[in-house]
């Protein structure tokens, strides 16, 4: 409570450094992202709607923050209680228990249209990115109607999918499955994309290498003890960077090698 940074330890910082990266550049290479810059009027409102943007998600993410503080003074042993048991049981129970009738359908349907919302675009972003470009690369020539009709199976196969993983995951708090979303494109996407548009040097290779060590580091780390020791998604940014760094470097080098060794014809 009203305590922002970490203790002054390794193990601490560096935790809290990677929690803090997830969302600040795990964030950057998603599909709504992408979608919101590229539909925008103007370079301008492409590169400032963002920054308003955010401005605006820390503002409004006071709201829920004070209302658990106020939870904090209004019902103070049943809201030690559930942060103790369940943190996320604490916002639903003030407004069960302290707000009338008319706030609570006015709270718990703001609720629900914000998951919909949110489950139908989360659905639908992959579904498309999907279709539009991988799918596509195999079958150049489909139709408009083939087209949508790949988007339908490719939406229900990913409902199957997420539907599998909410119940092989129940019990686990929002805020860990919305952070290893996000570390999955910390780790699989963020590095290829800033180099990819910052490095004059990066390659295919190199984004393939990239994706490749990020993904099996971030996994290795995940479900083994080592990332009770150091954070996943960290380690698995940093062998991203390593792979970027090798998949693009270490050809070009070769290939340098090579052609250095190359012998001359014509001359004695």
């Amino acid at each position: 409570m009203f305590k922002f940074w970490p203790e002054p330890n390794f193990k601490d910082i560096i935790f809290f450094f990677a929690a803090s990266i997830t969302i600040m550049l795990g964030s950057i290479p998603q599909q709504d992202v992408f979608q919101r810059v590229m539909s925008a009027n103007s370079e301008f409102a492409a590169t400032r709607g963002p920054v308003i943007g955010g401005i605006f998600y820390i503002l409004f993410a006071f709201v829920p923050m004070f209302l658990v503080v106020s939870a904090m003074i209004i019902m103070p042993e049943e809201a030690a209680r559930l942060i103790a048991e369940d943190p996320q049981k604490v916002l639903p129970t003030l407004v069960m228990t302290q707000m009338p009738f008319v706030m609570q359908v006015l709270f718990f349907g703001a609720l629900l249209s914000a998951i919909k919302s949110c489950a139908s675009a989360t659905l639908l972003a992959p579904s498309v990115t999907f279709t539009e470009n991988i799918w596509r690369q195999f079958f150049p020539d489909q139709t408009d109607a083939q087209e949508l009709k790949a988007m339908r199976i490719t939406v229900l196969v990913f409902s199957v999918l997420v539907l599998t993983y909410a119940v092989a995951m129940q019990g686990t708090s929002i805020y860990e499955m919305v952070s290893g979303a996000y570390q999955v494109t910390l780790v699989g996407a963020f590095v290829p994309l800033a180099f990819g548009l910052y490095w004059n040097k990066a390659s295919t290779q190199g984004a393939l290498f990239a994706i490749a060590l990020g993904l099996l580091t971030w996994l290795g780390f995940t479900f083994t003890p080592w990332g009770e020791a150091f954070p996943a998604q960290l380690a698995g940014v940093l062998a991203s960077l390593a792979g970027m760094w090798l998949g693009s470097v270490a050809p070009q080098w070769l290939a340098s090698q090579h052609a250095g060794h190359r012998p001359v014809i014509g001359l004695e």
